[in-house]
């Protein structure tokens, strides 16, 4: 296995006259997870968006497991989960039907008992894998985008403010998740603000501000307290 699940250079892209993101470099093993903390605008959405190709940025280079993103996007996002803030399934196929509808799509072929297997694993109740998708919770939903990338053997799992309208409970299950895709040895990038969350599966974390990696730390080296203090100082200073 490529010992680098991403590598993002001096990535940086502006709109207009707003620098969106400016020289930021971040770099993944497999089974890590990082959260990169910011507030709205800061710059997490976009850093996530020309990670998958849907933006390019105007300087840097970012590569997936060894597959460089911008000459070959498609090959690189071939190597990606994505959950975003919303997963977006078909609401009138059942969590089964979704993912080896979703896995074939990735170029993989899956069997019911292996997306039993997947299901479980990404921890959807046995009861819900039969039901029609239109019924799920946000929960649920993520449940099947996460065992969508373990079917197509993803190297990294994006997440998008992944707790953002989770209750407490959904939020522990989210949590047991990432941990599972860090298990399987998939890195896993996660933009959020949800500081508790971080403590609770984070190996290491960034803060942006404007666009500007501002902090880089080892999330075990912080009691929640002291994150909370660092996340407010380093955004007012």
């Amino acid at each position: 296995m490529n010992m680098t699940a991403l590598q993002l250079d001096s990535v940086s892209i502006s709109f207009g006259p707003l620098h969106a993101v400016a020289d930021l470099s971040i770099q993944l093993r497999p089974g890590e997870v990082y959260a990169l903390l910011g507030p709205n605008g800061a710059g997490k959405t976009t850093t996530l968006n020309m990670i998958l190709g849907f933006l390019r940025p105007e300087r840097g280079s970012i590569a997936v497991a060894g597959v460089d993103a911008l000459t070959d996007p498609l090959g690189a996002r071939a190597r990606i989960g994505y959950l975003p803030e919303t997963v977006m399934l078909h609401p009138t196929l059942s969590a089964i039907e979704n993912l080896t509808y979703f896995a074939l799509l990735a170029g993989r072929k899956i069997d019911v008992t292996t997306a039993r297997r997947l299901l479980d694993e990404a921890g959807l109740q046995s009861s819900a894998h039969e039901r029609h998708s239109g019924s799920f919770s946000k929960g649920m939903r993520q449940k099947v985008g996460v065992a969508i990338a373990l079917a197509k053997q993803a190297n990294l799992l994006l997440l998008d403010e992944p707790t953002s309208g989770l209750d407490a409970s959904a939020a522990n299950d989210l949590s047991n998740v990432i941990r599972t895709a860090s298990s399987r040895g998939i890195a896993v990038l996660m933009a959020t603000h949800d500081l508790f969350r971080v403590k609770d599966v984070a190996h290491r974390l960034g803060i942006l501000r404007s666009g500007q990696l501002v902090e880089e730390r080892d999330a075990a080296t912080l009691d929640p307290v002291a994150l909370e203090q660092l996340y407010l100082q380093r955004l007012a200073s």
